[in-house]
């Protein structure tokens, strides 16, 4: 028996929404780009979106990662200190984005890591690595292991900082992934990313200030992160995010001209996908979304839920076309347990189905005793009635 919930949908998927014209071609100038919306995950623009790329100092995401699962396990503390060596106080000479570290400074993790992300220091990076894997090579070979773990399929680390390295490659794709990755799992780390400046209380000098490498934090759009890159073969690349109300778009893209390009295309970029597609709830995970009707419980209806949230992106005025049917054999015959699946979600599109997902018993129902059972069994062959 399939069962069309009618009032659960009806105020999701049912609201008549003028039509307006399609989306108009659309075009950046950047090499190659992606585009996501980050609740339902769907990608609303790309272009070029494999091309092998040298991922930059955008590598430093993927350096914090490491750093960031570390603290969560409790292998690491902000607090720590690792000592600074003559190799990572090279990189913070003229010529490098750097932190202005001295040889023999002992640093702060947290210092490390806004060192890295604020003021995109190359030394900071080395310092970090080294002082969590000995050495520099050890920790990239963490970092691509990572990589290959969270789905970056075309992504090979060499050094933790991005600069000049022939095998450090990704692509924006796996960079979407990456930062993705990012602000799911870390997003209590993750607010380093909006900040707009830090002040290093340097040994033997004057305290350093730097503000953020990311054009797009001071442009009051809604952008909170993530981080720059520029390689003189590579051009100007960035990764970031923007969050409007409900929603939170990632932009990455690779292959700009200047620096000003870059920041013009990318906020284009991010803007086009809040404006130009709507999201909707489908589904919150762990939360009931409907009920289904029972045979011989002591409970007649069932709440079910699903395991994932659910969300789908569209373009805008076209939530007319987007459907959500329970399917189900019912009633259902107790008894029934905690996570039985009991039937399938199915989500389409005008005709086409998009994707299904299980409906999980959000409760246990017993079942009732003989005689009960006997009463309902005469009931339903006289009446008709489960």
């Amino acid at each position: 028996m399939i069962k069309l919930i009618r009032n659960y949908l009806s105020k999701i998927f049912f609201a008549l929404i003028l039509s307006t014209p399609a989306i108009a071609e659309f075009d950046i100038k950047a090499r190659t780009a992606i585009l996501q919306d980050y609740f339902s995950g769907e990608i609303l623009y790309e272009k070029n979106a494999d091309l092998s790329i040298f991922p930059a100092s955008m590598t430093k995401i993927m350096t914090t990662i490491i750093a960031f699962e570390l603290l969560e396990k409790g292998d690491l503390s902000l607090e720590d200190k690792f000592v600074v060596s003559e190799n990572a106080w090279r990189l913070s000479q003229a010529g490098y984005s750097s932190m202005f570290i001295m040889v023999g400074d002992e640093i702060s993790v947290e210092n490390l890591l806004k060192g890295i992300i604020v003021a995109s220091g190359n030394d900071a990076c080395i310092a970090l690595a080294e002082g969590i894997a000995g050495t520099e090579e050890e920790f990239s070979i963490i970092m691509t292991a990572k990589a290959k773990e969270i789905g970056m399929t075309n992504t090979n680390f060499t050094n933790s900082s991005g600069i000049n390295a022939p095998d450090n490659l990704s692509t924006v794709r796996d960079i979407l992934i990456m930062s993705n990755y990012l602000i799911k799992n870390y997003p209590d780390y993750y607010e380093y990313f909006k900040e707009k400046e830090f002040t290093w209380d340097r040994t033997g000098g004057d305290p350093i200030t730097q503000g953020n490498r990311n054009p797009l934090l001071y442009k009051n759009m809604g952008v909170d992160g993530i981080k720059t890159g520029f390689l003189d073969y590579e051009k100007y690349s960035l990764s970031a995010s923007m969050k409007k109300k409900n929603r939170r778009v990632i932009a990455v893209s690779s292959g700009f001209e200047t620096k000003n390009i870059r920041s013009k295309e990318s906020a284009k970029l991010l803007t086009y996908g809040i404006t130009n597609f709507d999201l909707v709830e489908i589904a919150k995970e762990n939360t009931e979304i409907t009920e289904l009707d029972v045979w011989l419980g002591k409970k007649n209806k069932v709440k079910v839920y699903l395991k994932n949230n659910v969300y789908k992106t569209i373009p805008k005025a076209r939530k007319k076309y987007l459907k959500a049917i329970v399917n189900y054999n019912g009633p259902i015959e107790a008894p029934i347990l905690k996570n039985d699946v009991l039937g399938k979600l199915k989500i389409y599109y005008k005709s086409e189905i998009l994707e299904e997902h299980d409906l999980l018993a959000y409760e246990n129902i017993e079942r009732v005793n003989i005689f009960s059972r006997l009463m309902k069994s005469i009931n339903y062959l006289i009446w008709g009635d489960v």
